[in-house]
Order: C-alpha cells, then structure tokens, then sequence
C-alpha cells in the first residue's frame, strides 16, 4: 500500500485559539493513522513564498488521508482553523516501496 502525506503551511494569526483546532482535530488524526514526520520545527524557505509553521502527516494510504480530511471530527477542526490562521493543505501520494 503507498502512503500518502499532508503537508501543511500555516500562518497563526492566534496562537491562543490555534491550540482549539489542534485538539479538535486530534481524534480524526488518530482515527485514521496519522503519523507527524514534521511539525513546525525550523523551516528556511529557499525558493517562493514560506510559512512560519510547516508540518507533514503521513498516513497509511491515499483514501485515509483523504477520508482524514474529510471527516466530520477534522471539518469541525477547519472552520476553527479557517479563523485563526492563514494555510494551504495539500495530500500527496509517496512513491511506492
């Protein structure tokens, strides 16, 4: 099975309410395996636009990364997220072993 990844690049406007969507969201993350390769660590952008906070989810497979997002539990933690900060969230599918 090939692993599909999140890779998220945010900007937190509220630190304070952005610990909200990171609870809410947790039960979807470990609901469908989910796996933090980076979490925003120190990041150098070295070409285009960068992000104060990058982070990379692994999960088992395309369809549980896609059904991750998708969920009710991680769509509650999006409108938090929507008001508090400002990102882009892309899935993409690893390269098969």
């Amino acid at each position: 099975m090939t692993k599909a990844y999140w890779i998220a690049r945010v900007d937190v406007r509220d630190a304070e309410r952005y610990k909200d969507y990171i609870s809410t969201a947790k039960p979807a993350f470990e609901r469908f395996g989910a796996n933090f390769i980076a979490r925003g660590g120190a990041a150098h952008a070295v070409e285009g636009q960068g992000r104060a906070r990058n982070v990379i989810i692994e999960f088992p497979s395309m369809q549980h990364a896609l059904d991750c997002y998708n969920s009710p539990e991680y769509q509650a933690a999006v409108v938090i997220r929507q008001t508090v900060a400002d990102g882009e969230v892309i899935i993409v599918e690893g390269n098969a072993a």
